[in-house]
């Protein structure tokens, strides 16, 4: 898998690869292959460093969601990130495919969500309940699926700004009022994406780099595939 690794960025401390849908992020249960071990290899082979080498873990996407993940090569590095993503400093933009026609085009959305542990799923509430954190964001629609297309299904690109992180945030939400995103069966998708991935994109990340403050944006294009998917069926 290392031959596919696709680096987006790299300094002294941070490095920043595209993550395919299907592949875990970090080792579970199971001995499968995951995009840490994958890092790890790139560096030891590139630096040729003997033994294993240090990479930390600052966020995640979803097995089935592909785009940006940055991981730390150095203790510094993990540190500075993991603060930028606590006080909300880390800019993180997302492209979905949604079933249906989302309307208004430029919205905000605000819920409030709980996970449930068993189940594994993110439950919604238009209130604020015990148990339940604020999640916002922001989107706008980029490409719809055009006009006459009859009782053909119908679709929505659109660009998501999180203003929060949670716990499959922008699954849940869009779920929540009618326009899952195309895939999610967890999430009631209709459709189906013969791969089991789902069309969630980490398409942009803008942060401050471990040792300046000078800012780095990293972008990452979204599978063409979805703009095929909006002019037909899955």
């Amino acid at each position: 898998m290392l031959h596919l690794l696709k680096v987006l960025y790299e300094d002294n401390h941070l490095i920043a690869v595209y993550k395919p849908a299907g592949i875990l992020i970090q080792a579970g249960d199971r001995k499968s292959g995951n995009l840490m071990d994958v890092v790890k290899e790139y560096l030891k082979q590139k630096y040729n460093k003997p033994g294993n080498v240090f990479l930390g873990l600052v966020h995640r996407l979803d097995k089935p969601v592909c785009g940006i993940v940055v991981f730390a090569k150095t203790s510094k590095g993990a540190s500075r990130l993991s603060e930028q993503f606590r006080n909300r400093q880390v800019k993180k933009t997302y492209t979905a495919l949604l079933e249906g026609i989302l309307k208004p085009e430029n919205g905000n959305l605000i819920h409030y969500i709980k996970k449930d542990e068993f189940k594994l799923v993110a439950l919604v509430s238009e209130k604020e309940l015990p148990g339940y954190v604020h999640s916002e964001l922001d989107y706008r629609v980029i490409k719809k699926t055009p006009p006459g297309r009859g009782k053909l299904e119908k679709y929505s690109l659109v660009k998501i700004n999180l203003k929060t992180g949670r716990f499959n945030q922008i699954r849940a939400q869009f779920s929540h009022i009618g326009h899952p995103v195309v895939g999610d069966n967890l999430y009631n998708a209709k459709s189906k994406i013969s791969d089991g991935s789902i069309a969630l994109c980490a398409t942009e990340i803008e942060f401050k780099t471990a040792t300046s403050e000078e800012v780095i944006n990293i972008k990452a294009d979204y599978p063409e595939e979805w703009d095929k998917m909006i002019n037909r069926d899955i």
